[in-house]
């Protein structure tokens, strides 16, 4: 237990950015690489990467672009459907990273837990986001798009910050993905039948 304990930090890290990937990857990327830059926490050696300027301005530049697309109802859709097959590995290797020098079978555990974690989040906001799209009006799915925007940065500061507190509210977060489980999963449906039909056109 003291063992567990005394890495709560790295932990509540490793499951920020798994969580941050499933919503926002770029920006996740972004926000912890100008962090690191910046001094303002010492990141671990194998995400130093993250704040090499290139990589801060590929991050920076894809954030950008997923800021707009996800603005846009069934863009933005087609847009998550796209990223899972980048959303979900990058959790996985995000959180693996958090944990490389703590040898192979951890660092192992914590890419199977945060590529699970990724494909949660990720299934959760496609689900969602879908399921939004329905409405003709587009302020909801604005609202919670803009939602989203400041959830990344204030999540992975909390887990910096506050490891407990963060990982307290991503429990709370995943009960309340159970429970809408049906929901999300008639969004998903809505979305594959989507992308389906513009596939015919």
């Amino acid at each position: 237990m003291e063992a567990l304990r005394s890495h709560l930090p790295e932990i509540a890290v490793a499951a920020a950015l798994a969580w941050g990937s499933g919503l926002r990857i770029y920006a996740a990327l972004l926000c912890v690489g100008l962090a690191g830059r910046l001094g303002w926490i010492e990141l671990p050696e194998h995400l130093e990467v993250l704040a090499h300027p290139l990589v801060l301005g590929a991050s920076g530049f894809m954030t950008l672009v997923e800021f707009f697309a996800d603005k846009l109802p069934w863009v933005d859709s087609l847009w998550d459907a796209v990223h899972s097959f980048i959303r979900i590995p990058a959790g996985a290797a995000l959180a693996a990273a958090v944990f490389a020098d703590s040898g192979a079978a951890v660092a192992l555990a914590a890419a199977l837990l945060g590529g699970g974690v990724a494909a949660g989040t990720h299934l959760a906001k496609t689900g969602g986001r879908a399921v939004i799209n329905t409405s003709p009006e587009p302020f909801t799915n604005w609202a919670v798009s803009f939602a989203e925007d400041g959830l990344v940065p204030a999540g992975l500061w909390l887990a910096i910050a506050h490891p407990v507190v963060f990982l307290a509210l991503f429990a709370a977060f995943a009960v309340a993905a159970v429970l809408l489980l049906r929901q999300i999963a008639r969004g998903v449906r809505i979305l594959v039948g989507q992308v389906r039909r513009r596939e015919h056109r």
